[in-house]
């Protein structure tokens, strides 16, 4: 075999096997991906059908709602509470503990499944923060630091 001939089929080869390999990549990825929308992005597109979408925005205050519910001898908290962009607002409902940052007025992250346009039930439900946030037990070790 030339040289020439030998190059052309690795070269060859080794597309063939990039190609089969993003194949794979990619047809694996799309069964895990999960979209992030804006509670407006949501009511104006009606067509969303994922089984899971993230909506971001802002907890809206005085929209958190809490009852506790005895399920299986257990005691439940059931939230919910609305998101906003400041334009439109979705109902989310979530059953199980929130993060300690989550407050009204505050950034949020919600995982879950779309009920309709207007409302989503919710699998996780994560609380941004700035970037100068600290958590209550370093912040108390940093400020007696200071005070020696």
């Amino acid at each position: 075999m030339k040289a020439k001939n030998k190059r052309l089929f690795t070269l060859l080869s080794l597309m063939i096997i990039f190609f089969l390999g993003c194949t794979i990549l990619f047809k694996n990825l799309k069964n895990n991906l999960v979209f992030f929308f804006t509670p407006s992005e949501i009511i104006n597109k009606p067509n969303i059908t994922q089984n899971k979408i993230r909506v971001g925005g802002m907890v809206k205050k005085d929209s958190v709602v809490r009852e506790v519910v005895v399920k299986e001898e257990k005691q439940i908290q059931k939230i919910s509470f609305i998101i906003t962009d400041f334009k439109e607002e979705i109902s989310v409902f979530y059953s199980g503990i929130l993060p300690d940052l989550f407050k009204e007025g505050q950034g949020v992250v919600v995982e879950g499944k779309l009920i309709n346009n207007f409302s989503i039930n919710a699998e996780k439900v994560l609380a941004k923060h700035d970037e100068n946030y600290m958590p209550p037990e370093l912040e108390f070790l940093n400020t007696s630091k200071k005070r020696n």
